[in-house]
């Protein structure tokens, strides 16, 4: 047992029956009454996002976990296959478990997170960004370059992302997969 001394980012906790990843926190210690920790948390069973507030001291379970890197083969209707990259093992998870599984490219590496207890993966970690090709996009109109107008591409994934004007089909672009948003075109 941990107690809210011990919450950081990354930490995995059992909160309402249900496993937890710290995403965000703040100790609180204000100037009349006990101090707290205000955190956010998502399910790492059914994505959720979740705000709560620990009093001090407060006892909380902790999830022991290891993170592991797989490399995404392909798509089979819902389920994702991934294998791991030190000894070849296959598993498969549901799209449910990945955060943007729109922009996984078959080859990507990701990390997943595994329960050691029962060797459960609970969830798939994304890189903070991908490379990706436009597969179509409408083109852009000559001099219509002086605002900040976006339009719609379709990637190779099949993800649909807003660029600006000036990329076109063909181009490779930089997508941060948190946000699923455009960054930059990347020069080959």
């Amino acid at each position: 047992m941990a107690n809210t001394s011990d919450i950081k980012k990354g930490l995995c906790i059992v909160f309402n029956n249900d496993t937890y990843k710290i995403t965000d926190f703040q100790h609180v210690k204000p100037g009349k009454g006990p101090a707290f920790v205000r955190t956010k948390m998502k399910s790492l069973t059914t994505g959720k996002s979740l705000d709560n507030t620990f009093s001090s001291g407060h006892k909380i379970e902790e999830v022991r976990v290891e993170t592991r890197k797989y490399q995404y083969l392909y798509p089979e209707g819902d389920t994702y296959h991934f294998m791991n990259t030190d000894d070849y093992n296959q598993i498969t998870l549901e799209k449910e478990t990945l955060d943007a599984p729109e922009l996984l490219k078959e080859g990507e590496i990701v990390t997943i997170i595994i329960r050691t207890s029962d060797e459960l993966p609970l969830a798939v970690e994304m890189p903070a960004h991908v490379y990706l090709q436009v597969t179509h996009t409408e083109p852009g109109i000559k001099g219509n370059t002086a605002t900040n107008a976006t339009k719609p591409a379709v990637v190779e994934t099949g993800a649909k992302v807003n660029v600006p004007l000036f990329i076109n089909e063909g181009d490779k672009i930089k997508i941060e997969t948190q946000k699923g948003t455009y960054m930059e075109r990347v020069k080959e």
